[in-house]
């Protein structure tokens, strides 16, 4: 399947950039996704690396007839009507299970946003686990994953790290690039500047 998923990427034009994960668990944020063709490169390039890490998805993708196969694929369902419990759900997969990388997508969408989600954070920070850095660059045409940071707790110098590591990339939509900010508590959604 490596095979395949190489040669794939190598007739899109794509070449991956993958560093191993330092350990045994982890998450892998995927930034910036504006574009359904970044989780068909992303899949082809997490399959072509070797990579074992699994995704979470919007749980009414996981319908017939794509459930199962997504599933196979390494999906797990949220139903983001009721994100209650999730991270909980989660850290315990990580403190249970021996080998668990989590990949998602810090935006929650493929539109622009004036901030991310804060789960990857919290699950990252709580279980003590590294977060994995991924990307498509479209731009360059390079995908990956390679550099891996121990978050501090200390918000606004992990999100400068990370927004330092990203101020190259370029995603397929760059407008639809969402800011890379979380968003402050107790403030409404949208409120606020984007942050560069």
């Amino acid at each position: 399947m490596a095979v395949v998923a190489r040669a794939l990427l190598r007739l899109l034009g794509w070449r991956v950039e993958v560093v191993l994960p330092p350990g045994p668990r982890g998450v892998i944020i995927f930034y910036p996704h504006t574009s359904n063709w970044d989780f068909v490169i992303g899949y082809l390039a997490k399959t072509a690396a070797g990579l074992e890490a699994q995704f979470l998805g919007k749980h009414t993708i996981f319908r017939w007839p794509l459930g199962g196969l997504l599933r196979r694929m390494g999906g797990i369902p949220v139903d983001r009507r009721a994100p209650a419990g999730i991270i909980a759900a989660l850290k315990r997969r990580f403190a249970e299970e021996p080998r668990f990388w989590l990949a998602l997508a810090p935006e929650g969408t493929r539109r622009y946003t004036d901030h991310w989600k804060s789960g990857f954070y919290r699950l990252a920070v709580e279980a003590r686990v590294p977060l994995g850095l991924g990307f498509a660059d479209w731009r360059t045409r390079v995908i990956g994953v390679t550099e891996y940071v121990d978050l501090s707790g200390d918000e606004a110098r992990d999100l400068a790290r990370i927004r330092a590591f990203y101020a190259d990339k370029v995603a397929r939509h760059p407008a639809q690039a969402s800011a890379i900010r979380l968003r402050p508590p107790g403030a409404a959604v949208g409120s606020g500047p984007p942050a560069v």
